[in-house]
Formats: C-alpha cells, sequence, structure tokens
C-alpha cells in the first residue's frame, strides 16, 4: 500500500497575513523539485468562488494554489465553503454543492457532519499525492472558537501536520502577534509549530536581527525566512482586504475603468486582466469618487437585492443612471447584471424576504430567482455586433457561471451563445447588449481573462472615447507569475529545512 502523503500546514497570526500567497508559492516550490503536490484548505469563508471541470464550487485561492501546483482544481482540495449573504445568514457549500442557507449562530451545530467530509476529502488527497500543503483560517488563538473551529489546529491534528505559524510585519506588531499566538494555544498545539514565516517586509532584513533572535530565544523555534513585500506578480487574490488596498493604490492608465465595489462583492479577480492591461482600475464606494469614467462596472455579488438597495441608498445607483444617461459603457457581471434590469423577482424568498425589487432599468431584462444554482465552466462565441462588441462577433471565449436565477431579455441582443458546457454541446444564449451598445450584461465570469475579447473591447473603448490606440501589453501568464513568486519566496524562505520539517513530520 502507498504510504499517505506527507502534509504541511501553513496557519497565520490572523486573516490576511498571506497565508494563501505562501501555501501558492510553496505548492509551486515543490512542484518544480519534482513532487506531486496538492493544496487544500479545510473551511473557506469567502465570496471569491470559481467553477471546478465538473460544477463544483470552490474557493478562488485553492484554484490559485492548485494552479501553481501543475493539477486540475478538485472539491476536494476546499471540502467547506461558506459564502456570506446578508442579514447575517451563510451559504454552505460541501464538496462543491450548495447544501443550505443557514444564521451564523447556527452553523456551528453542523461541526460533526463537517468534520467528517473535511476528513474524507483531506483522506483522498493524501492518497493521490506526496505531499499536501494545508492552508488554515484567520487565527488558531480564537479563544472563543478553540471547542469549535474546524480549519486549524483540529485540521492540524486530524493531519498529524507540522504548522508553519505567518506573520505580517506590514502592519506592525509581528513579533507581539507571534509570540502571543503560540502562548495562547494548548500544550498540544504548541507542539505542531515547528517554525515561523514573517511575511510582507519592506527595508533592510539585517534590520530585524535583534528581533528575529528575540524571538527564536523566548520560543524555541526558528524564524524560516523573511519574504519582502512584493506588488509587480499578478496572482489571483481572494480577501477583500485587497481591495481596501486597490482603493488606497496609486492609478494610472489611459482607460479609466470604475468598478462599483458592493457589500457583497464576489469574484473580483475578474478585473485583474484589466489592470494587468494598463488600464486605470478604481474600486468606488461613493457617487463624488466616480467621476467621468470610460467604463463603469457592476461586479458580481452574493446579494443582489441588498447590495441593490444599497446603490440606492448611497447615490451610485443615479449616479450609474445618470452615466449611463450620458453615454457611459456600463457592463454588468452576474450579479451585476441582474441589477441592470428593470426587475428583480424573487417569489421563493432565495435571497430575501421582497417578492420583487426594480432594478436599474438600463436593460430590457427580468431576473427570477430560483433555488437551483447554475455551476458550470463554458465555451461560448460573441453573438452581438455592435457597440461594445462591434467587430467582436464570432470570437471564441471561455468562462463560468455561478449564479441563482435566470434572466429574461426583451428586445435587446444576446450577447454570447454557449456552445459547450463540461457534459458536452450546448446552444443557449447569455447576456444582453443594449441597442445602443453601451450597455452589457451577462453571467460568464472569467471574461476580461480572455485576452482576444479584452484586447478587442478595450480598442473599442479607445475608439469610443477618442483615445490613441495603444498596443495590447504583452501576455504575463500566470505559469510565468507563479515561478516568479516561487523564485522570491525560494530565496527568502529555508526551503532545506522547510523539507526536513516535512520528512519529520509530528515525530520531530
Amino acid at each position: 500500500m502507498v504510504p499517505p502523503a506527507r502534509t504541511l500546514m501553513i496557519q497565520g497570526t490572523a486573516s490576511s497575513v498571506g497565508k494563501s500567497i505562501i501555501v501558492t508559492a510553496l505548492c509551486r516550490i515543490f512542484r518544480q523539485d519534482g513532487f506531486r503536490v496538492a493544496p487544500f484548505k479545510a473551511q473557506n469563508m469567502a465570496l471569491n468562488s470559481y467553477v471546478t471541470a465538473d460544477g463544483g464550487e470552490i474557493g478562488r485561492s485553492q484554484v490559485v494554489q492548485a494552479e501553481a501546483a501543475g493539477i486540475e482544481p478538485g472539491v476536494d482540495m476546499n471540502p467547506v465553503l461558506l459564502k456570506p449573504e446578508a442579514d447575517s445568514q451563510c451559504q454552505i457549500v460541501l464538496l462543491g454543492k450548495v447544501a443550505k442557507t443557514i444564521t451564523a449562530s447556527a452553523y456551528y451545530q453542523h461541526t460533526p457532519r463537517l468534520l467528517e467530509i473535511i476528513e474524507g476529502a483531506l483522506a483522498r488527497l493524501r492518497s493521490s499525492y506526496d505531499i499536501v500543503v494545508i492552508e488554515g483560517a484567520g487565527s488558531p488563538a480564537e479563544i472563543n472558537l478553540r471547542e469549535k473551529e474546524i480549519a486549524n489546529m483540529r485540521i492540524a491534528r486530524m493531519a498529524r501536520a507540522p504548522v508553519l505559524l505567518a506573520g505580517d510585519i506590514d502592519r506592525g506588531g509581528v513579533f507581539a502577534s507571534l509570540t502571543g499566538t503560540l502562548e495562547l494555544l494548548e500544550e498540544e498545539e504548541q507542539n505542531h509549530i515547528k517554525g515561523f514565516i514573517i511575511n510582507k517586509f519592506r527595508g533592510d532584513v539585517t534590520l530585524l536581527r535583534p528581533g528575529l533572535d528575540f524571538l527564536e530565544k523566548r520560543t524555541n523555534r526558528p524564524v524560516l525566512g523573511v519574504i519582502p513585500y512584493w506588488r509587480d506578480i499578478n496572482i489571483a487574490q481572494e480577501d477583500s482586504v485587497y481591495l481596501d488596498e486597490m482603493i488606497e493604490k496609486p492609478v494610472s492608465g489611459d482607460l479609466d475603468i470604475a468598478i462599483i465595489r458592493l457589500p457583497h462583492i464576489s469574484n473580483y479577480d475578474d478585473f485583474d486582466p484589466l489592470e494587468a492591461e494598463g488600464c486605470r482600475v478604481r474600486y468606488i464606494t461613493h457617487p463624488r469618487d466616480v467621476g467621468r469614467p470610460h467604463l463603469i462596472i457592476l461586479p458580481g455579488t452574493k446579494s443582489t437585492a441588498g447590495d441593490l438597495r444599497y446603490l440606492r441608498r448611497s447615490g451610485l445607483a443615479n449616479e450609474v443612471q445618470r452615466q449611463a444617461k450620458n453615454h457611459t459603457p456600463i457592463i454588468g457581471i452576474c450579479g451585476g447584471y441582474q441589477m441592470l434590469g428593470r426587475s428583480i423577482l424573487d417569489p421563493a424568498g432565495v435571497e430575501s424576504a421582497e417578492a420583487e425589487v426594480a432594478g436599474l432599468g438600463l436593460l430590457n431584462t427580468i431576473t427570477t430567482f430560483t433555488p437551483e444554482k447554475s455551476t458550470r465552466q463554458v465555451t461560448a462565441k460573441v453573438r452581438a455586433d455592435h457597440g461594445l462588441f462591434k467587430g467582436i462577433k464570432g470570437q471564441e471565449i471561455t468562462g463560468y457561471e455561478i449564479h441563482m436565477g435566470n434572466t429574461e431579455s426583451e428586445g435587446n441582443a444576446a450577447a454570447f451563445q454557449i456552445r459547450t458546457t463540461p457534459p458536452g454541446a450546448a446552444d443557449y444564449l447569455d447576456g444582453t447588449l443594449n441597442t445602443p451598445g453601451n450597455v452589457l450584461g451577462t453571467y460568464l465570469h472569467g471574461l476580461f481573462h480572455n485576452s482576444n475579447l479584452r484586447q478587442a473591447l478595450l480598442a473599442n473603448l479607445r475608439r469610443y472615447w477618442e483615445l490613441p490606440e495603444k498596443v495590447p501589453a504583452a501576455p504575463n501568464g500566470k505559469e510565468q507569475n507563479y515561478d516568479r513568486l516561487a523564485e522570491v519566496v525560494r530565496q527568502n524562505l529555508d526551503i532545506a529545512t522547510i523539507y526536513q520539517i516535512i520528512e519529520k513530520g509530528m515525530a520531530g
């Protein structure tokens, strides 16, 4: 019998300290070194999700990690996905399929059943790979959740995984965070911690030496490396803190694209390629900040009706309608597409208690929510041939759908014709482009990841606004970015010692 894969777990002192990126880098490094490696996160709370080839829904970070590992993403890599909704509710996705929607307070009643699912998924991964790199969630030192958590130390014990604890020095207080986290753990949990990683450092690392020496002497554990802060490697992000950094980040570019930051924004990695093309991408939270953009995007959302109410309260709905009246192009993706229509019907109470919510009225469409969730990868052809899509008709693209509900269009051109889904050939229409051609809605996530459509659409925008033509950006594909990330991390972590920790496991 082949022995199960060895394991390594990355936990953090808090959310957004870089656990996902460190796991991504290690998956790439282990793959480069000839190992069959897979990522795993028992429970992920995220609105950025992805659809696997078999129609399962998992967190975006596990997809990125699987890509770095050179393998196909699968539902066993993220068996429990939590998608927060309005009114303190949460949709639970188990092994890629929607199980139920429950209140946050009731969630932990389901822990025993969830642990069974998690254990089965982890066992299947360990039977197929040499190394499984496990990502924790939040902090393992949340005292109030110790008896209930199913993402950190309970998983480390289940997998008998040595743990590397990561801290974010850019926020300050990293030595207190690492030391305090360790000391708040129970003795058995402390035994899992085999070393520390300091992330997001700016400056001369030699200036850290007194702090590193203190940490190692105080805890009797090594600091395995200090990873520098970087911005020039394009890796899809899952945590919404990334959007806070985007708002604060200086932006430039010839095309000004304003993305409305909805309270329950989802799949915002849809728009990463626009920034890579040199566009000025801004995330907007107030009408005064919209300005005069060349394109406004309404992104996906986990709470279409609730976020539509937010748009009205904030004044952003009026601003988007005003901009459309002044011929500013508008694109809505998934929930954003639903918002652009005349109305949203919810007779079964799938999203809210309101049976009908008025839309923005920019497309002649009506959306009806249904309990069934559509999750599938697709290939499609551009069907429209005017406005934003002038000269693009017939282009082939790929994408994926994650939505509850169907949208019917009256009198507007369909944007896409779906040609295939994983089961085989398909033939149905998606999306709507209005008659003037300046308002587009579609259910297809990943639209701008198609370089052919992205560059043609941006060229149309430049012509529309009489901007100079621009040579498309040279492709900097995912593989190159994963390799660059691995190079940075390999240069700054003690990989040899990490291999020793993996080999010894909990015996070390």
